[in-house]
């Protein structure tokens, strides 16, 4: 039974190789996550991490740890407070912040936070929990 309070964590390190794949798949081919000399021009100073691939995480967590398999996504709020680097190490967390009692949704605080405790990205998730 999942309840308030209930939490899941998963952590990855993203390369080169993930930013280039995420690329192809996409279609997103900014040279900001692309090309290290356009980088360099930006305030960033340096190629970046796709949003959505580091977004990912917390789909990952809700698709197969909380609510787990079978969950159904109905919404996802998303707030990029910080850069992700190539090179970063990301851990993502989900914190189930609200149960319906007349149906099967719940509602998650989404936190993804660097390898520094830096928060690179915030939000909820809305999700049709079967279990």
């Amino acid at each position: 039974m999942i309840k308030v309070g209930d939490s899941a964590s998963i952590t990855k390190s993203f390369s080169d190789e993930d930013v280039r794949k995420f690329a192809e798949i996409s279609g997103d081919k900014n040279p900001v996550h692309l090309d290290d000399e356009y980088a360099a021009q930006t305030q960033f100073k340096k190629r970046l991490v796709h949003g959505m691939l580091a977004t990912s995480l917390i789909s990952a967590i809700l698709g197969t740890e909380l609510p787990g398999e079978g969950s159904i996504y109905l919404g996802q709020s998303i707030s990029f407070r910080a850069p992700v680097f190539i090179g970063d190490t990301v851990t993502a967390t989900v914190t189930v912040i609200k149960v319906r009692e007349d149906k099967p949704i719940i509602t998650l605080e989404t936190v993804c936070k660097n390898q520094d405790d830096v928060v690179v990205i915030e939000g909820e998730a809305v999700l049709l929990a079967e279990k």
